[in-house]
């Protein structure tokens, strides 16, 4: 399979030695959920930038995070492989659980500089780089994004959310930040409106350079925070079917207004049809506590922290000028990112670092049979406070397995006739069952997934 993937990426990427090069913005969410935009089925949240957007792109109605939380995937997103085959399996630096049943393997958290990222392949084509927003892949700063082949870095440091500290007076999405990446702006500033009004004037100074902007928003991480009359606004809206905060729908508002802005810059200046834009999110939907709710993710099953699919189906949008706006329904995955924006912009990529990609370009559509048929896979030997324990998962086709490393159960899905993950399969479909578990195990072994041990401190009464 590996020698198959390796034969197809060469084949997308070398063709393009010759051709234009695109700019490229890659924008993502955080937490943002599958059905937390409009366009995605949202009858409360209101996106009609990303709707418009939505109309003029290639939209993926299943489309996973390759974590269930946020640093693995992001990772992912800049190298193109598996958290997994990483070692950075868990949101730095993870939930400390002492007493559970398992003790967590000593996973990596940072992304190692020795890895080729996105930053660095775009900057040895002749691009211009520049971060802007969250990064969390790292504590030290020797693994922030200048580290990691980005000539600037707005906002991107070891926080995974907003700077929320009473006491040194750093006030979350409202100023000041306190993020040593960022300076502070007027009083009042909104961080997701400042990261907008960078990135604008980021492109207007490189309009006439080849430029790659990573925007990773911090919205619509917690704190939930938002300006006052946007959450007036929802108040005062009729809930939707399945939501109702009316300060999450505010971040939203707040997000695809930022969004809006910069889309209309690259419009203004004429740079459409030399730009290439992906949109995504790094895992599901928080749902939150009993009286703290945050998101649903109905008709999907959980949230960020889980390893069911409204934890890890995300909304994903590819726009390119020379992609036909379409609606695709097979599996794509974070780790596609980099090779599709490899061979949408053309660039130049060593067969070495090729290999080690786990992802695929996802908009060769002569290839989509492949695209149906090839296997995803994720493993989490960690526990969340929304509900996982250590898990292995392998989705290919319409079948989802996934092995509770805890208990030892397994449990099986058809996605396509139960969404909603309600009805396991494991004892009716017995051959599907095993061939997926054989899979789930060779994989592994290839990406080489630590495993959880057994806790001799594990205390079956303790929280």
């Amino acid at each position: 399979m590996k020698k198959v993937l390796f034969i197809l990426l060469l084949g997308l990427t070398q063709v393009g030695y010759s051709q234009k090069q695109y700019n490229v913005i890659q924008i993502i969410v955080d937490d943002l959920g599958w059905k937390d935009l409009s366009s995605y089925g949202s009858d409360y949240y209101e996106t009609p930038a990303l709707d418009k957007f939505a109309e003029k792109s290639i939209v993926y109605t299943n489309s996973y995070a390759s974590c269930n939380v946020c640093s693995p995937t992001r990772a992912s997103i800049v190298t193109g492989k598996y958290p997994a085959k990483l070692n950075l399996t868990d949101w730095i630096e993870g939930w400390k659980m002492p007493y559970a049943k398992y003790s967590v393997p000593e996973w990596t958290m940072y992304l190692e500089t020795s890895q080729q990222t996105v930053g660095k392949l775009f900057k040895e084509n002749g691009y211009k780089t520049a971060h802007f927003g969250k990064w969390h892949l790292g504590e030290d700063e020797g693994y922030w994004p200048e580290n990691h082949g980005f000539d600037e870095n707005h906002g991107g440091w070891s926080k995974g959310a907003p700077h929320k500290n009473k006491k040194k007076g750093y006030n979350g999405y409202f100023m000041p930040y306190g993020n040593p990446r960022l300076k502070d702006g007027p009083q009042d500033e909104y961080l997701t409106e400042r990261l907008a009004k960078d990135v604008c004037l980021y492109i207007e100074e490189n309009k006439n350079e080849k430029f790659f902007v990573n925007l990773w928003f911090y919205n619509v991480h917690t704190p939930l925070q938002a300006r006052a009359e946007k959450v007036d606004k929802y108040k005062n809206k009729e809930k939707g079917k399945y939501h109702s905060n009316p300060t999450y729908a505010a971040m939203i508002e707040h997000v695809d207004e930022a969004i809006g802005q910069v889309l209309n810059k690259v419009e203004d200046l004429g740079l459409m049809e030399n730009t290439i834009i992906l949109f995504s999110s790094d895992n599901g939907g928080l749902i939150g506590k009993p009286k703290r709710k945050v998101t649903n993710n109905l008709p999907l099953k959980g949230g960020k922290g889980t390893i069911y699919e409204g934890g890890i189906r995300v909304p994903t949008m590819i726009y390119a000028p020379n992609l036909t706006p379409n609606k695709v329904d097979y599996a794509v995955s974070s780790i596609d990112y980099l090779p599709t924006l490899a061979q949408l912009a053309h660039l130049k990529i060593e067969k070495d670092v090729q290999e080690q990609w786990d992802g695929i370009s996802i908009v060769e559509f002569n290839q989509t049979e492949h695209y149906y048929s090839r296997p995803l896979y994720w493993h989490y030997p960690h526990y969340h406070s929304q509900g996982a324990v250590p898990h292995t998962v392998v989705i290919q086709e319409d079948w989802k397995l996934i092995h509770n490393i805890e208990n030892g159960n397994y449990e099986l899905y058809n996605l396509r006739d139960d969404i909603g993950e309600q009805n396991n399969l494991v004892k009716s479909e017995k051959a599907k069952f095993s061939e997926l578990k054989k899979k789930m195990k060779v994989w592994k072994k290839e990406v080489g997934a630590q495993m959880p041990t057994k806790n001799p401190n594990y205390k079956p009464t303790s929280k």
